[in-house]
């Protein structure tokens, strides 16, 4: 099970998140999230994680900011939410490795020549659980988002049977304050499950 855990701002978070065997690290770079790096936390965070991927997280940046902060800071994998296909599509032909973030819907892992497909809740980053019941699972590498914590997330991997799972609120001790317990909890019951 492959295992990120988002809106990380601090190295001291990013090396629990790496020494709990968390497959990839997230950073947000956003105006308006409460999880948002500056470029200095980002930088700390990424040389924190090196055993890790490093994913830059983005959704209010222009496609050529973008693709810029990936190339300026060095991270792995741009994690694009809310843009358009033809945007998503110059980012995979710029960067090696993109994920392409659907909100509250299902879609097709890879359709775009995007590396995974994020199925997030319908209000990313909320901390809004999924209906996995109602749930129409991609096919290939997909990873399950939103309402996850380490207290539901074996279940939520033993329904929905993704390729990995994501993070972000269901480890913060208050919005946008992570917590290293819960970070090594929550990488124990995925990896668990």
């Amino acid at each position: 099970m492959y295992v990120k855990i988002c809106g990380l701002r601090s190295a001291a978070d990013a090396r629990v998140a790496v020494e709990a065997a968390a497959d990839a690290v997230g950073i947000v770079l956003s105006s308006t999230s409460p999880r948002a790096a500056t470029d200095a936390e980002a930088l700390d965070v990424i040389g924190a994680s090196a055993s890790a991927d490093s994913v830059l997280v983005v959704h209010d940046l222009s496609i050529d900011d973008a693709i810029a902060a990936v190339e300026r800071l060095g991270a792995d994998v741009l994690q694009l939410h809310g843009y358009s296909d033809d945007d998503v599509r110059r980012a995979v032909a710029a960067l090696p490795r993109v994920w392409r973030a659907a909100a509250g819907e299902s879609a097709a892992a890879g359709s775009l020549g995007e590396e995974a497909l994020l199925l997030d809740s319908a209000v990313p980053g909320s901390g809004e659980r999924w209906d996995l019941g109602a749930l129409e699972t991609p096919e290939g590498r997909w990873l399950l988002a939103g309402g996850l914590s380490p207290d539901n997330v074996a279940q939520a991997v033993a329904d929905a049977r993704p390729w990995g799972v994501d993070v972000s609120s269901g480890v913060e001790s208050s919005r946008g304050v992570k917590s290293q317990e819960l970070i090594r909890a929550f990488v124990v019951a995925a990896k668990s499950a």
